[in-house]
C-alpha cells in the first residue's frame, strides 16, 4: 500500500501543518467550492511562506489514497456530504479534529472502517497567515483500535510522513491518546478563555488550578466510566507542545477574535455523556454556561449603551 494522493479539508492551522510538511511530497490538494475555492487559489501562508496546493472540489478529490479532515468543529455536519463524495472503498480518513466524537460522526457516514484514529498536537497562531515552530510540535499520533498493530495503513501513513518536517508517530493506545488530549483540551483551554489569560495563569493562581483540578475530575471520572484507562497513553498525550506562559490557546483565540468556540465539543460532549452515564459535571456545565454567555457578548447581546442611547433618540 502507498499514498500517493492526499486531500485535505480545512486549512486552517493544522490543515497548515499538514500542507507545510506534505508540500512536493505527493499529489496534494486542498478541498473548497465557489469563494472558499477562489480564496485557496491565492495560496496559503505559512511561517512567512508562500504555498499553492491544488484546490479540488469533492468531486474532483473523489478517490484520494488519504483524506485528511482538520476542520472546526461546528462545521462538520454540513460537509459530511462532501466527505461521501471524497471518500471511495480504498480512502483512509484521518481527523484531527480536537475532541472525542468526530471520528464516530464521520464514520457513521461513511463506514468506520475507513478510518485511522489519529490526534494531532501543535501549538500554532493565525498572525499573518498562521505560524507555528516545526521543532517544538509534537506533531501527529494515529493508530489501529485493534490488532494487527502494525498494520499496511500503518505502515504507508508512516512512509508518507517519513523526511517531511511533519513530527509523527503511531500508538497501540491510539483511543486513550486521545482521550489524553482531551482532557489537555478540556482543563487548559478552558478556563484560560474565561478569564482571558495566558496560559501561566495555571502555575501562577491556586484559583485556576482549582478550577482545572474540577474540570481534570469530571472528565477521568467519565473515561473511567466509559472503559477507558488513560494512564496507558503515551506520556507524550499528557502535555501539550511547548508555549510561552504568554500563549492563548484556540478557545481564547476564538474569542479573541470574537467567533464562536468549539466548546460544545468539549465541556458540551461531556455533559452529555455525564447526564448517559449520571455522573454529576458541574464545572463543565459552568465553564460551557459562562463560554456560551461570552460567544453571545462578543456577538453583541449586551451592548447596553447603544440600546440606550437608540431609546434615548426615539424620546
Amino acid at each position: 500500500m502507498e499514498i500517493k494522493t492526499v486531500a485535505v479539508l480545512g486549512a486552517g492551522a493544522v490543515g497548515s501543518y499538514i500542507i507545510w510538511g506534505l508540500d512536493k511530497k505527493v499529489k496534494l490538494g486542498v478541498i473548497g467550492e465557489g469563494e472558499r475555492a477562489k480564496r485557496l487559489q491565492k495560496g496559503c501562508l505559512i511561517n512567512d511562506q508562500m504555498y499553492y496546493p491544488e484546490v479540488w472540489s469533492p468531486i474532483e478529490a473523489h478517490g484520494v489514497d488519504l483524506l485528511i479532515v482538520s476542520l472546526k468543529y461546528c462545521t462538520l455536519k454540513d460537509v459530511l456530504k462532501s466527505i461521501q463524495t471524497i471518500v471511495d472503498d480504498h480512502t483512509i480518513v484521518m481527523s484531527l479534529m480536537n475532541g472525542v466524537d468526530s471520528e464516530e460522526i464521520i464514520g457513521e457516514a461513511i463506514g468506520k472502517e475507513h478510518l485511522m484514529p489519529s490526534l494531532i498536537k501543535i501549538a500554532s497562531r493565525k498572525e499573518n497567515g498562521y505560524r507555528f515552530d516545526p521543532e517544538t510540535t509534537i506533531g501527529i499520533v494515529f493508530g489501529e483500535l485493534q490488532a494487527p498493530y502494525q498494520s499496511k495503513r500503518v505502515q504507508a501513513i508512516e512512509s508518507l510522513f517519513e523526511n517531511t518536517g511533519i513530527h509523527f508517530r503511531a500508538s497501540e493506545y491510539i483511543q486513550e491518546e486521545i482521550w489524553s488530549k482531551f482532557r489537555l483540551n478540556v482543563c487548559n483551554n478552558l478556563p484560560q478563555a474565561i478569564l482571558g489569560a495566558g496560559v501561566g495563569c495555571y502555575r501562577d493562581s491556586e484559583h485556576m488550578k482549582f478550577i482545572q483540578g474540577g474540570l481534570r475530575h469530571e472528565l477521568e471520572t467519565i473515561a473511567h466510566a466509559k472503559g477507558i484507562d488513560l494512564s496507558k497513553a503515551d506520556s507524550s498525550s499528557s502535555r501539550g507542545s511547548a508555549v510561552p506562559a504568554s500563549a492563548r490557546y484556540s478557545t481564547l483565540q476564538d474569542l479573541d477574535a470574537k467567533r464562536h468556540s468549539e466548546i460544545d465539543m468539549f465541556s458540551g460532549a461531556l455533559i452529555k455523556m455525564g447526564k448517559e452515564l449520571h455522573i454529576p459535571t458541574p464545572y463543565n456545565e459552568y465553564t460551557y454556561h459562562m463560554i456560551k454567555a461570552l460567544e453571545e457578548k462578543n456577538d453583541g447581546l449586551f451592548d447596553y449603551d447603544q440600546e440606550n442611547q437608540r431609546n434615548m433618540c426615539s424620546k
